[in-house]
């Protein structure tokens, strides 16, 4: 059965500081009685000197941030949370966690996304100890477990989506990094949960195509760029003929057959979509001639 973080009873510590004193002063003291009875000046000055050192022994500092697990005969007896000078049974064995935010950041790692392209990709993670008995007692290392189980959840993520969409709705590692981190966070989540972790956040610190194929990569976002670029020249032109086909008709500017007007929209559309200027050519004779 997977062990949970439980407190400990303690008790102040400088209160058993002070006892802890007047017993080692007391075992001094019962040397004067050595003269008069030297068996029971010996006794008290053991017995008070055993007492003094085991008050010492059990008194623990706990930082800010920092936690005492308590384990006595090899059975977990609680955790000491609150900060300051406390005192614990002094049999118990103390390891000592923090509890503080930290962060750890994944190398940059070669992986494949869902398209089989090579990309590299690189994360930090913020995690804190929630549970001290399961970081402790669960696994050999928390912090490796951690750093191991992150570099896991980033190559299962970038298995799961495309480095670029190829269609609305689909969701990929560049252009939807906010709910790529989110998902990313709690995947490490689910899997660091049996140490005792708690993960606050995750995001990515680095992206990008693998160095053999960048540069194909690169002219494919190029092209598309540039399809993408010439769909929108297209459309505004489209609009711009039909507004000025519109604009004649409803001004009764001047009456053209569907052959000029077909002339018409071929010439506007190369001037408009057109990657040069073009040469005006203007015509001193008929329209029809």
């Amino acid at each position: 059965m997977a062990l949970t973080e439980r407190p400990t009873r303690t008790v102040p510590g400088l209160p058993m500081l002070g006892l802890a004193v007047v017993l080692g002063l007391g075992a001094f003291l019962s040397l004067a009685l050595s003269e008069a009875s030297p068996a029971l000046a010996a006794v008290l000055f053991v017995v008070l000197g055993l007492a003094a050192l085991l008050t010492l022994i059990g008194l623990t500092v706990v930082a800010p941030g920092q936690a005492r697990v308590l384990q006595f005969l090899g059975r977990y007896t609680g955790t000491v949370r609150e900060s300051g000078l406390q005192w614990v049974n002094p049999f118990t064995t103390r390891h000592k966690i923090s509890t503080r935010i930290r962060n750890h950041e994944t190398r940059t790692t070669k992986v494949n996304d869902k398209d089989g392209n090579p990309i590299e990709m690189a994360a930090v993670v913020v995690w804190q100890v929630a549970d001290t008995a399961a970081a402790v007692f669960e696994v050999d290392n928390f912090e490796a477990f951690v750093a191991i189980q992150t570099d896991t959840a980033v190559r299962h993520i970038a298995g799961q989506y495309p480095y670029d969409s190829h269609g609305e709705g689909e969701l990929s590692l560049r252009d939807n990094a906010d709910e790529i981190t989110e998902r990313l966070a709690i995947e490490i989540g689910e899997r660091v949960t049996s140490a005792g972790v708690r993960v606050i956040e995750a995001r990515l610190t680095h992206l990008a195509y693998a160095p053999e194929i960048a540069q194909a990569m690169l002219r494919r976002q190029q092209a598309n760029a540039v399809v993408a670029a010439r769909q929108r020249i297209v459309e505004g032109a489209v609009g711009m003929v039909e507004l000025a086909l519109n604009k004649l008709a409803e001004n009764d500017v001047v009456q053209l057959d569907e052959e000029r007007k077909a002339a018409m929209v071929s010439n506007l559309l190369v001037v408009l979509c057109g990657d040069r200027d073009t040469q005006p050519v203007v015509n001193t004779g008929s329209l029809y001639a």
